[in-house]
């Protein structure tokens, strides 16, 4: 009996602070966290509706899941369907993204409330009072289960209507996502020594479960492929949500959740604060950084190269399923109609290409935030003071990470031009032109991210919600049909329709223009202002 009550002293003291801890990152995330819920669940929410207008009769239904069979570039998309029914189509459609999404938000926040917090030196100044040796990491990881659990709540009551069962499964199964790839997140944050890394460690491995998932689908139409099964996101599918639901998959995503976290307690508890498992290589004993141009591509190379990977192969692979979806869609003059809306009034292929480079355009603007706001990381985190104290002015330092990110997004959408020629085995020229023609849209999200960091540092993460409204509005609009004033307050909507339609270089050249003036006042105000320590 007393070694029990020693145990239960011992992990009390250890988990001391945690629900000041949860308040406070609740409190600094309480507008990243409801904008990424609210993406997330007005993305499965609207689809019902939309899916209701393209596939209204049983008999379209049914032919959707005989095509789908039969289409192996499309399963690797967006999976499997299992089931007719308006929730079933559902769980198909936006399944795979939903899960991404809370993945994505997951092992930001957890990432955000333990690595980061060590590495900027507030982990130790906190852990100084009377806060636990694991209340951090406990903190965070509770503040992503409530994350999620908000988003599972939304999801279940928003289509419930669909089947209180359904709902509750995809529900349930978005947020396991999300949990694993939290926990995982915890993991990774012991193991390494910068919060950049962590993240980028993080992301990698749910590349590649989106990649076994998509390679697992194309090879079988049920799901059963041991590929489809190594993937979280694959789980998610095979919960099998509106389709004789089964829950037993659910206990996947409680026993990795479990060892995972149990696993990152443990390596928690084995260092120092601030200290990694795997520490950061010494660089050289003799600076060979000359300019801040040359700092800002050493400290980004590492992003623009995963980015460019990733672009060059989702064209490949949105190129090679050009000639599936206009089999797919067939007759269907709805599904035909939302392609165009997306598209262009043209020729359903060059409708369904130019919808897809519009989607990596949409992509692209997060590429463009995250890249801008390394300026914003770099300030908070005291390194860009040293880097100013020398003949460095702010407009040079600001310019190299600039370069980076305005160029870099014209890089991506190239490779990804070059892509699509490859998947689709035609002409590049008109698919390079039309991925080029995104950029003036990005440069505009990326200008408003310069913009709010340059007046006011505590706005620069609203720079996030603006890319999530665009690509909320770009992906969801043109499917609920929109009207034409709300897709217009994205860049995107003002953009020509390539290829296939007619070039208009006017609003190409004000969104150029626009992007200048709000990339010129933004680093005006960057100039004026004091940095932020």
């Amino acid at each position: 009996m007393t070694a029990v009550f020693a145990v239960r002293g011992k992990t009390a003291r250890q988990l001391a602070g945690t629900g000041t801890l949860v308040r406070f990152a609740l409190r600094r995330d309480r507008v990243m966290i409801p904008v990424w819920v609210a993406v997330n669940a007005l993305m499965v929410l609207s689809m019902p509706n939309a899916l209701k207008g393209l596939y209204g009769t049983p008999a379209e239904r049914a032919d959707l899941m005989r095509q789908m069979a039969t289409n192996s570039s499309l399963r690797a998309m967006v999976g499997p369907v299992f089931d007719d029914s308006l929730g079933a189509l559902t769980a198909w459609r936006v399944g795979v993204y939903a899960g991404a999404l809370a993945a994505v938000m997951s092992l930001l926040v957890v990432v955000r409330h333990t690595r980061a917090e060590e590495e900027s030196g507030r982990q130790e100044l906190v852990a100084s009072g009377m806060v636990g040796r694991r209340a951090s990491l406990t903190a965070a990881l509770l503040t992503a289960a409530t994350a999620n659990a908000v988003l599972a709540l939304l999801v279940t009551a928003g289509l419930a209507g669909q089947g209180t069962s359904g709902a509750l499964a995809f529900g349930l199964g978005i947020a396991g996502v999300g949990m694993v790839f939290a926990t995982m997140a915890a993991i990774v944050a012991q193991l390494t020594e910068s919060a950049r890394l962590a993240r980028g460690l993080t992301a990698a491995v749910l590349g590649a479960a989106f990649v076994l998932r998509a390679a697992g689908d194309s090879a079988t139409d049920d799901g059963s492929s041991p590929l489809t099964w190594l993937s979280p996101i694959g789980w998610l599918e095979n919960l099998r949500a509106y389709a004789d639901e089964r829950w037993w998959v659910l206990l996947l995503f409680t026993t990795a959740v479990l060892v995972q976290g149990a696993v990152a307690y443990e390596l928690a508890g084995r260092r120092d604060v601030g200290m990694s498992f795997l520490p950061t290589r010494p660089g050289p004993a003799t600076g060979r950084l000359g300019t801040a141009g040359a700092l800002a591509w050493r400290l980004q190379r590492g992003s623009v190269l995963g980015w460019s990977i990733g672009f060059f192969l989702a064209g490949v692979v949105y190129g090679g399923m050009t000639e599936g979806a206009a089999d797919l869609v067939g007759d269907n003059a709805k599904a035909r109609e939302i392609f165009e809306r997306m598209g262009g009034q043209s020729g359903l292929t060059d409708a369904f290409l130019a919808s897809m480079v519009g989607m990596l355009g949409l992509i692209a603007a997060l590429y463009v935030v995250g890249s801008v706001l390394r300026l914003h990381g770099e300030e908070t985190s005291g390194r860009a003071e040293p880097v100013l104290a020398n003949a460095v002015g702010r407009l040079r330092w600001a310019a190299g990470h600039l370069v980076i990110a305005f160029g870099g997004a014209a890089l991506i959408m190239l490779l990804a031009g070059l892509g699509l020629a490859a998947g689709y085995g035609k002409e590049a020229g008109p698919i390079l032109g039309a991925c080029l023609v995104q950029l003036p849209a990005v440069w505009v999200v990326g200008g408003l991210a310069v913009l709010l960091h340059g007046v006011s540092p505590r706005l620069a993460m609203a720079a996030w919600g603006v890319a999530g409204a665009v690509l909320l509005i770009g992906w969801v609009g043109p499917a609920l049909d929109a009207p034409q004033a709300v897709l217009d307050l994205s860049p995107f909507g003002h953009l020509p329709k390539l290829p296939g339609g007619g070039m208009e270089w006017g609003p190409v050249a004000i969104l150029t223009l626009l992007a200048a003036a709000l990339v010129g006042t933004g680093l005006a105000g960057l100039r004026r202002r004091d940095l932020t320590s």
